[in-house]
């Protein structure tokens, strides 16, 4: 079959292809570098022909025009389930919506109850089969994609081509209509140096991770301690594939071996970091992607012996709650996987769940505040004490598992700055959590 020829009959150009959006439609821009940034200008462009366009992203490093366009919404409505720090800024100014989703649900949702008039997504140039990679997006996007009415793909020629578990492509004959244009190089994230807090709660987990063990790791200095830890034939099993795993590939420590699933592959939904990590990734045998409604689906995770699952929060209070996505009603990210892996790494032969955080913070007033806390008030909670595990500051590691509310609070204190344990075991006094014959 010629599937140049079908390439080349549904060849459009930005403008044309936004045609198809309609007033009232729910448009969806997928995630990360899925942002189509040619349809997104040409769809602005489109702005005062158009009213109640419902569109949906994640992780957009922005600007996203058919928001910058429209500050008064009256054309365009941005939603997310996952805040960059520019979607952040965008909540912050009243200008984007955040979508509760645990990643795990994410073809559900779209399956079951998510309306998709258009689909736009950007894509690496199609192979001599006919074929386009989802690429560092294979994660969110066939989902999305196959219950949208209409599929529009952008090729961006940066995108790097990802070997697949499944689902990491869409034949042309599955896709409406194709744009091509110029793009700017991706932008490289910015780098999360590790700070001294971070290096000792690295340094306080490191005992917990045996050789052979597979790990999901947040941001932090968890990777620095690793690649000099003097472990051996780490795996990986992530929704989000950072530098953070290609700094341990070049230390010698991820080599997936003694994987239990996948054996000698390290397993992601989507990539966000570096040029060099997007060239490591490109076409890597070594290295397989796979929808989030497998890689973070408990039973998944499960499969591998020695999970360790690594992320961080905002704050948790006395009771075991964990706060990670917002900061009291401002919402900072999102729920994300964390829950997925949680709960997966609990059912793991030998697997471990861990959520981190400073024991403080200092505000923009300079004000040092705890980020343990007496209790929550408005603070969304991403993962319910019934399914606690540890929580680590730079003070300790504490196991919350099967724990009462005075051993958690005896627990949680433990691990406070020493400045703020008094006010906690006095709060703790007051809600009726603090055993009377307890030690300060």
């Amino acid at each position: 079959m010629d599937f140049q020829a079908e390439y080349r009959s549904k060849l459009r150009t930005p403008a044309e292809a936004v045609r198809a959006v309609k007033n009232g439609d729910w448009v969806d821009y997928t995630t990360g570098l899925g942002f189509p940034p040619l349809l997104d200008a040409a769809l602005a462009a489109r702005r005062d022909e158009l009213h109640d366009v419902k569109v949906r992203g994640n992780l957009c490093a922005g600007p996203v025009q058919i928001v910058e366009c429209d500050p008064e919404q009256a054309h365009f409505l941005y939603h997310t389930w996952h805040c960059s720090a520019y979607e952040r800024r965008l909540c912050d100014r009243g200008l984007c919506y955040y979508t509760p989703m645990i990643f795990r649900n994410l073809a559900w949702y779209y399956r079951e109850f998510l309306t998709v008039n258009v689909a736009m997504a950007s894509v690496a140039p199609m192979d001599r089969h006919g074929y386009f990679n989802l690429s560092a997006v294979t994660g969110v996007s066939r989902a999305i994609l196959d219950r949208a009415d209409i599929v529009i793909l952008e090729v961006n020629e940066h995108l790097p081509r990802l070997r697949g578990g499944f689902d990491e492509v869409i034949h042309i004959s599955d896709v409406d209509m194709v744009v091509e244009g110029a793009h700017a190089p991706f932008t490289d994230l910015p780098p999360h140096p590790a700070t001294a807090e971070d290096t000792a709660i690295a340094n306080l987990l490191l005992p917990h991770i045996c050789d052979g063990a597979t790990v999901q790791l947040g941001i932090g200095g968890m990777p620095t301690v690793l690649a000099r830890s003097g472990l051996h034939d780490l795996g990986m099993h992530t929704e989000l594939c950072s530098d953070a795993y290609l700094d341990l590939y070049e230390a010698g420590v991820l080599t997936n071996r003694r994987c239990t699933l996948h054996r000698g592959q390290g397993m992601l939904g989507i990539v966000l970091g570096s040029k060099r990590l997007y060239d490591w990734v490109d076409d890597n045998p070594g290295v397989i992607a796979a929808p989030l409604s497998y890689v973070n689906a408990p039973e998944v995770i499960a499969q591998l012996d020695n999970m360790v699952s690594i992320n961080s929060c905002i704050a948790a209070d006395l009771y075991g709650q964990v706060a990670s996505e917002s900061s009291g009603l401002r919402q900072i990210s999102g729920t994300g996987g964390q829950l997925d892996f949680l709960t997966g790494a609990a059912m793991a032969r030998g697997g471990k769940a861990f959520i981190c955080m400073t024991s403080t913070f200092t505000d923009k007033q300079g004000v040092r505040h705890s980020r343990i806390l007496p209790h929550f008030g408005g603070d969304i909670v991403t993962s319910p004490r019934s399914q606690a595990y540890y929580l680590a500051t730079e003070y300790g590691v504490v196991n919350l598992a099967g724990r009462s509310t005075w051993e958690r609070a005896e627990a949680l204190v433990s691990i406070a700055h020493p400045d703020f344990r008094e006010q906690l075991i006095a709060a703790a006094e007051s809600q009726k959590i603090w055993r009377r014959s307890a030690r300060r």
